[in-house]
């Protein structure tokens, strides 16, 4: 079994307009090299509150959907399926979901993932909790009858979500990003929070630069899943788009701060270097070793030389 992904970055912004034709010229792009699906940043048709533009107060919901029809329609006709980030609004009263939908090959909504993990603390008005409502749910698809999930950014920081999705046999993961638009004081005081003292053991001057890919190489290897990840390459973008395979290793990369698709073809036949193959189960339920026990008076003994 085999998918062709591509993964895409461009300067997600407030302007939805602008955002659906990126999404669309993209979708023909990948259409016309042969993939199965496109997988964008997280609020990408929508914009990202809090960011690219300030709340929902007075938001073009109608504009929107009619742009959403539009993506479905490409979709529909280029003959591919979309991973594509939005915010999807509630009933009054109710903050949005920070979403991801999924659109298939014939241009229809096959599911939607709500963002889990809002960022923010636990007064619920700062963050991406002053704007969002989180979800309740994971959400799992076949391509190709490949097993395929996502998840939403600050999703990353719970090493519990991606457990669970190996446990639920995920085999792909489209991960979204927005870790762009960052203006020259945000960016002055996030280098300041990771000390620039620090910079040169790093491979990154912000915690997103340096704490999403090593995430992300590890949560492929230690679960042996593809990762998709997909940001904003608004200026400033902290990192670049790229896609891990199974062993942790990076296949692709695009240049940061610049629109284009990353092309990826997975061969699920083919095997990579597994560490934790024979035990990862058995650590996912709690039993924390690896082999058979011993019974031993000396082992039990520890105080002992």
């Amino acid at each position: 079994m085999t998918l062709k992904i591509a993964t895409s970055q461009f300067p997600v912004s407030r302007n939805i307009i602008t955002n659906k034709e990126n999404i669309i010229g993209q979708m023909e792009v990948a259409s016309q090299q042969g993939c199965d699906v496109i997988h964008f940043p997280e609020g990408s048709l929508s914009g990202y509150a809090g960011v690219d533009f300030e709340s929902f107060a007075g938001y073009g919901w109608d504009v929107l959907k009619d742009a959403m029809l539009e993506v479905m329609e490409a979709a529909r006709r280029f003959g591919i399926w979309v991973i594509l980030g939005s915010s999807h609004r509630l009933s009054d009263g109710h903050k949005p979901h920070n979403s991801l939908y999924v659109i298939n090959s014939q241009g229809a909504i096959t599911d939607r993932y709500d963002k889990l993990f809002c960022a923010g603390d636990d007064t619920e008005q700062t963050g991406d909790l002053a704007h969002y409502s989180p979800g309740t749910h994971f959400t799992m698809f076949e391509i190709n009858g490949i097993c395929c999930t996502v998840l939403i950014c600050h999703d990353y920081r719970y090493p519990e979500l991606y457990r669970e999705l190996k446990q639920r046999d995920a085999q792909v993961v489209f991960h979204s990003y927005h870790a762009a638009n960052i203006d020259a004081e945000r960016l002055k005081a996030m280098h300041a929070e990771v000390g620039e003292e620090n910079f040169k053991w790093n491979h990154g001057h912000t915690y997103p630069e340096i704490t999403m890919p090593a995430s992300m190489v590890s949560y492929a290897s230690n679960n042996y899943v593809w990762i998709s990840c997909s940001n904003s390459s608004a200026k400033e973008s902290s990192w670049a788009s790229f896609v891990v395979r199974p062993d942790g290793v990076i296949t692709g990369r695009l240049e940061k701060n610049v629109a284009g698709i990353l092309v990826t073809e997975i061969d699920m036949d083919k095997k990579y270097y597994d560490a934790t193959k024979f035990w990862r189960s058995r650590a996912i339920n709690g039993f924390y070793h690896s082999g058979t026990r011993v019974d031993d008076a000396r082992s039990l003994n520890r105080t002992d030389l």
